[in-house]
């Protein structure tokens, strides 16, 4: 092999390499499932109640926003019933090279977490947190795990200084029918 042959060779790979380290064709495939409209059944630290989820892009696709409610009926936590909402965005971190999404919730509880290449897999997307505006929770994890192209189930998760992770919140959600 020549000499410019095998520099040839090396530039190809070189840019090959390269190519797979950048940004992904396209970094929103692993949540593209998620855009539309959901309904489900939620358990967790508040009861038993029922969620709607909706999710969509926007400012020229470089954003996934989230909206969702729950609503909770008079039951032994709360005698009057009560609801809850909460947003979150999802964008592309050109410099983590990662989905980042940062959730905001009524009971002023936000936070950053950022997708886990190590912890998801292509139906289970792992993301932890990098941020968080409460005190009393030094870590938090929201996983959406894909069942099928019509439903998935949403685990919430935080863990105090120095304990484990325990699950707040679980939703099972499958796409609303138009």
């Amino acid at each position: 092999m020549t000499k410019l042959a095998r520099a040839l060779a090396c530039l190809i790979g070189t840019a090959a390499v390269v190519q797979a380290q950048g940004a992904p064709s396209d970094p929103w495939a692993p949540v593209r499932f998620l855009v539309g409209e959901w309904h489900g059944a939620i358990t967790g630290d508040q009861g038993t109640g029922t969620a709607t989820r909706r999710y969509r892009f926007i400012l020229s696709g470089q954003f996934l926003q989230e909206r969702s409610m729950a609503s909770f009926p008079p039951q032994p936590l709360h005698p009057d019933g009560t609801v809850a909402s909460h947003a979150s965005f999802l964008a592309y971190d050109t410099a983590r090279k990662a989905l980042v999404f940062r959730l905001l919730r009524q009971e002023a509880f936000s936070g950053t977490f950022v997708l886990s290449p190590t912890q998801s897999q292509p139906t289970k997307l792992v993301f932890e947190s990098v941020q968080l505006d409460s005190a009393a929770t030094s870590k938090a994890r929201e996983t959406f795990e894909q069942i099928s192209p019509e439903a998935y189930v949403e685990t919430f998760e935080v863990a105090e200084a120095g304990k484990p992770f325990s699950v707040r919140s679980r939703i099972q959600f499958k796409r609303r029918q138009p």
